[in-house]
């Protein structure tokens, strides 16, 4: 299948996880970080938090590119009442993963669609468990530095990918990037075509 658009694309992200996710669709496409300030005053469900952000990033890169649709995108995760970021510090990184060990926890990335005339925003979650951990097996993924960049404190498409007992949802929300939904919101906004032919 390809696709193809008449649009220039802008990913408003320095994630490399983001970006390969999103070359999948195999359309041109710029990355431009929004490097925002990720704080956010006031109180937010989980969702509505990462859309917040998602926005912010997207806004803030269309501002400066008016012709282009940019997709700014974050990840959070909750477990119990708690949202967990990404971790400051290898001490937080460890409690993190302490308190996501044996535990069904929600990972929930806001998407933010940007241009062309288009305002649009979704979350897309997806219910992860972790088998029990040791602290050995906490303290050796941590020390590998893995865990510092990633939302929860770590990143299911890395070694700790191992610690993930099952989940329920989209595999690629969990990574960075719901491109699947993207692609369906995509094509049904219509920003991009499946190229009709064998070409």
């Amino acid at each position: 299948m390809k696709l193809h658009t008449k649009h220039s694309f802008i990913l408003a992200s320095e994630s490399p996880r983001r970006k390969e996710i999103f070359s999948r669709l195999n359309i041109p496409f710029g990355v431009q970080p929004a490097n925002i300030d990720e704080k956010v005053e006031g109180s937010y469900t989980p969702e509505d938090l990462a859309i917040k952000i998602a926005n912010l990033k997207a806004i803030a890169i269309a501002e400066i590119n008016p012709d282009a649709v940019v997709i700014g995108a974050d990840t959070t995760v909750r477990i119990g009442k708690l949202l967990l970021s990404k971790p400051t510090n290898k001490e937080e990184a460890k409690q993190f993963l302490k308190l996501l060990s044996g535990r069904v926890h929600n990972v929930i990335t806001g998407v933010s669609i940007r241009g062309a005339g288009i305002s649009l925003a979704f979350a897309e979650s997806t219910l992860v468990k972790f088998y029990e951990l040791s602290d050995e097996q906490i303290d050796a993924y941590v020390e590998s530095g893995d865990s510092l960049d990633k939302a929860g404190g770590y990143g299911i498409q890395t070694m700790s990918g191992l610690f993930v007992e099952k989940i329920q949802g989209d595999y690629n929300n969990v990574v960075g990037l719901p491109i699947s939904r993207l692609f369906q919101t995509l094509l049904q906004l219509q920003l991009i075509e499946i190229s009709k032919g064998v070409n």
